[in-house]
C-alpha cells in the first residue's frame, strides 16, 4: 500500500489523455487544445486531447468510463451532458455519480445576431415582431437538443412569446441561412458569427448571459433588454471517472487553476468569446447539478420528445 501512494503521489508518470465529445476546430475541442497545451509543461507530461464525437456526447463518456479509473484517461464534459440527461430515454450513465469533478475550463454566452439589414436591432424588437404575428418569426439553431436550440426554447418561455424555431445540423449553414435571409434571428456562440460581426454583415443584438461578454462588452445582455428569468451560459470542464485518486484529481485542479490563471492563455479564450476560469470539484458538480435542474424543466415545458 505504501509503494502504491508513493507512485501515487507522483502523478502523472505518463501521457494524459482528455477525450472531447466533439469533432476537431469547434469552440470546446480549440479552447481545450490552449490549454492542454501549457498543462503539458505544467504537469511534465504530454497532455493528449483525444477527439471521439457521436451519439450526443455520450460515446466519449462511456468510453473514459471504461478506462481505468487512475487519472491518465479524464473526459472534457460540457452543460451539453446537463442536457443529455432529461434528453435521453435511457442514459448509460450517471454523470452526477460515475464521474468526479476535477475543474472547470470555460464558460461562454451565446450571441443573437441578425443580418446586418434586419429592421430588428434589439431584443425588444424581435419580441414586438413575434407578438404581431405569433409563429410568424423564424429562429435558427443548430439541432433539436443543443444548447443553442434549448436557448431559443427558453426565450419564448421567457418572453412569453411565441416563434418558429428551424434547427439546421450545423452552424456554418445557420450562419448563411440568416446572411441569406432564410431565417430572421439565430442563436450561436461568439466564435462561430465573430468573422459576420466583424465584416458588417451580421449584427448582434444580445448576449446570453447574466453580464455583457467581454468579447461584446457594448451588446446588451437578454435580460438587460427586459428579459427577465433568462441566462443561458455555456460551459466545459474536466472530469475524471468514479474512484480516481483524489491525489490525481488534486494535481489536475491545481495544474488548471494555473494554466486558466495565466494571462496569455485568458487573451487566447478571450478572442473565441470564452472566458477560462477554474473552479473547485464542489464547484463543477454544483453547476451540473443546478444545469440537470434548468434544462430538465426547459425541454419538459418546450414538449420536446425524449430521444
Amino acid at each position: 500500500m505504501q509503494g502504491s501512494a508513493e507512485a501515487q503521489s507522483t502523478y502523472p508518470t505518463q501521457p494524459v489523455a482528455v477525450v472531447v465529445p466533439f469533432g476537431p476546430g469547434g469552440i470546446a475541442d480549440t479552447s481545450l487544445r490552449i490549454v492542454a497545451e501549457k498543462l503539458t509543461g505544467e504537469l511534465g507530461q504530454q497532455v493528449l486531447v483525444q477527439n471521439q464525437p457521436g451519439a450526443g456526447g455520450i460515446t466519449a463518456a462511456m468510453n473514459v468510463l471504461k478506462a481505468s479509473a487512475d487519472g491518465y484517461t479524464l473526459a472534457f464534459l460540457t452543460n451539453g451532458t446537463a442536457i443529455s440527461v432529461p434528453l435521453f430515454k435511457k442514459l448509460r450513465f450517471d454523470p452526477l455519480t460515475d464521474f468526479t469533478p476535477v475543474s472547470s475550463v470555460a464558460f461562454f454566452d451565446f450571441v443573437l445576431v441578425t443580418n446586418a439589414q434586419s429592421p430588428l436591432r434589439s431584443v425588444a424588437d424581435v419580441v414586438t415582431a413575434a407578438r404581431a404575428k405569433p409563429g410568424g418569426l423564424n429562429v435558427g439553431t443548430i439541432n433539436i437538443g443543443s444548447s443553442q436550440n434549448l436557448s431559443a426554447e427558453l426565450l419564448k418561455s421567457a418572453a412569453g412569446v411565441d416563434f418558429t424555431i428551424v434547427p439546421y445540423r450545423q452552424t456554418p449553414d445557420l450562419l448563411v441561412a440568416v446572411l441569406r435571409g432564410d431565417v430572421d434571428l439565430m442563436i450561436d456562440n461568439y466564435a462561430a458569427v465573430k468573422s459576420a460581426l466583424d465584416d458588417g454583415r451580421a449584427h448582434a443584438i444580445a448576449t446570453t448571459g447574466t453580464v455583457r461578454s467581454p468579447a461584446l462588452p457594448d451588446v446588451p445582455t437578454v435580460q438587460e433588454s427586459g428579459i427577465q428569468g433568462f441566462e443561458v451560459t455555456s460551459w466545459n470542464g474536466v472530469f475524471a471517472p468514479a474512484g480516481t485518486p483524489a491525489e490525481a484529481v488534486d494535481t489536475m485542479n491545481r495544474a488548471l487553476q494555473t494554466v486558466l490563471a495565466m494571462p496569455d492563455v485568458k487573451q487566447r479564450l478571450l478572442d473565441l468569446g470564452v472566458e477560462g476560469r477554474a473552479s473547485t470539484p464542489e464547484e463543477l458538480h454544483a453547476r451540473l447539478q443546478a444545469d440537470i435542474a434548468k434544462w430538465s424543466e426547459v425541454i419538459a415545458k418546450a414538449g420536446i420528445e425524449q430521444q
